[in-house]
Parts: C-alpha cells; sequence; structure tokens
C-alpha cells in the first residue's frame, strides 16, 4: 500500500507538502469524482471486509468502489500518512420513510483537525447528499457547496447534519413521482456525537448491512458517483443523472431505465467499474432518495 499508487487512481497530481484545507478539499474532491459509493459486492456474491488492506486492493488496485466504513476508512489512511490529525467518527443516518435516525450506528466519517480548527470529511455518502467540501464543525452555520446548502446543528454534544436542495426539473414527467427522488427541500441526513471511534467499533454493522433483509443495502444495488458538475446513480436498472444549478436554483435530474444486458455496459461506461462477477441488480420500492 502506497500513496502514490493511490493518488494515481484518483488522478490527483498537486502537491502534497503542506497539510492545510486547500490540498485537504483538492484531495478529497478527486476521490470522490474518481472512487464511486457502492454496495455492488453485495450483489455478485462477495462479501465487504473491513480490513484496510482488502479495501485498499479493491478500490485502488481493482478500480472499485465501496461504502463509507470503506471510502472513508481509506480517505483516513491517507489524510494520516500524508500528517493530518484525524480521527473517525460514528454517525446514525436518517430514514426519511420513519422519520427517525437508525438506532444502529452504521456511518463511520472522518474528523480532521487543521490550526486548531475540526472539519468533518465525508467520502461515503453518495448520491446528492455528498458533500464536496470538508465542512467546518461549527453549529448553526449554513455552508453553501455546488450539491446544496450543508448545515450542522450541535444540541447537548450531539452534532445533526441536515442539507437544503434546490428546486429539481425532470424533463421525463413519468419519473415525477419516483421513490428515487427527495421530495423535501430540507433533508435531515445523519447525526453524531465527536466520540472517536475505531474500525472495529463497525464490524457488526458491516455484516448486518450487507446480510440482514431489512437493511437498504441487501435491497437495493446501487453506484454513485460525483461528477465535475453534479452526479449519477445507477440504483437498480435506473440510471439518474444530476447537473446541480444548471439554470438558477434548480437542479437538472434525468432519468433512464437500463435493460438487463445494457447494466455492465453502463458501470463501465459511466462508473469505470468492471466487475468479477456476475451483477444481479436489485431495486425494492421505497427506500432510497436522491
Amino acid at each position: 500500500m502506497n500513496l502514490e499508487e493511490y493518488f494515481a487512481r484518483t488522478g490527483y497530481k498537486g502537491s502534497t507538502a503542506k497539510q492545510d484545507l486547500e490540498t485537504l478539499t483538492d484531495i478529497f474532491q478527486h476521490h470522490i469524482r474518481a472512487v464511486p459509493f457502492e454496495n455492488l459486492s453485495i450483489h455478485c456474491g462477495e462479501k465487504i471486509t473491513l480490513e484496510l488492506e482488502h479495501v485498499y486492493n479493491k478500490i485502488v488496485r481493482r478500480k472499485r468502489g465501496g461504502w463509507c466504513m470503506e471510502n472513508n476508512q481509506l480517505l483516513g489512511w491517507v489524510l494520516k500518512g500524508l500528517g493530518y490529525d484525524t480521527s473517525f467518527l460514528g454517525a446514525y443516518v436518517f430514514n426519511p420513510h420513519q422519520n427517525a435516525y437508525a438506532t444502529l450506528m452504521t456511518h463511520l466519517v472522518v474528523k480532521v483537525v487543521i490550526d486548531g480548527k475540526a472539519y468533518i470529511v465525508d467520502g461515503g455518502f453518495g448520491v446528492s447528499y455528498q458533500m464536496w467540501q470538508p465542512m467546518e464543525l461549527v453549529s448553526g452555520k449554513d455552508q453553501p457547496q455546488a450539491p446544496g446548502v450543508f448545515r450542522f446543528t450541535e444540541i447537548n454534544g450531539v452534532w445533526y447534519l441536515e442539507k437544503m436542495r434546490r428546486k429539481q426539473y425532470i424533463p421525463n414527467q413519468s419519473f415525477s413521482n419516483s421513490d428515487l427522488l427527495e421530495k423535501k427541500e430540507c433533508r435531515k441526513v445523519y447525526m453524531f456525537s465527536l466520540e472517536p471511534r475505531t474500525v472495529e467499533d463497525f464490524r457488526f454493522q458491516c455484516t448486518y448491512l450487507q446480510t440482514s433483509p431489512d437493511s437498504l443495502f441487501t435491497k437495493k444495488s446501487i453506484c454513485t458517483l460525483q461528477t465535475t458538475d453534479g452526479f449519477r446513480a445507477l440504483i437498480g436498472w435506473t440510471l439518474t443523472e444530476t447537473t446541480y444549478n444548471y439554470k438558477e436554483n434548480m437542479d437538472l435530474v434525468e432519468f433512464v431505465t437500463l435493460e438487463d444486458e445494457e447494466v455492465e455496459k453502463t458501470l463501465k461506461e459511466k462508473f469505470n467499474i468492471t466487475l468479477e462477477r456476475k451483477l444481479v441488480p436489485i431495486n425494492v420500492k421505497g427506500s432510497y432518495t436522491i
């Protein structure tokens, strides 16, 4: 495992001499535009494990993506190797269908401290809730980014992340009521505390999320990747391409339904992913929003 090979994977060619916010942002943006957020292993008979060497081989050498425990673990290793002050935190994801936060801590994020200021770096959420820049850990401050306006709110030591989106223009009106579309303009994303975590704290969750029939990740095959002006997502057989702010305060959301034989070709062309085993797409309705 080496940093040069990782940077070749993400296409980052900038300097690593300074451990500053500008360098962190640049490294982070290269990661989210090269490494998909995806759970395809679950749907092609592979097991997801949290050993760092396995994660490195999967993402860097096999040019795959991963979910938060893989993407953010790798990012944390990279940043620590460059000399950043990093630690892991654990978050509870908001479920809009239950209007409640999960009771299981399933989301791993990275905290980075630069010159006494703390930032949250999260390269493992995907779709429209994927932040594009490290977020300063301050309560009540709107932090506008290309995907929308993010904000942390702290109450009694618990931090809450929410995001405000723009209006959406959907040319294909047959998808205007799709359960893949986020209906609310302001959406809760997750909550967390500042208690440091380790990868060991996520072993049970890693197994649960890829085996339980109640898990979002067993109900849907998901692959999403950020682009220079939005993101694309393949959920089951539905390909979505979103362009942020393509008109004033309006995002363009384009949908297309793929045939079985188009799925693997689309993964290669749109996400640069080639699977070693046969993917069985799945999309159980009513449990994912973009």
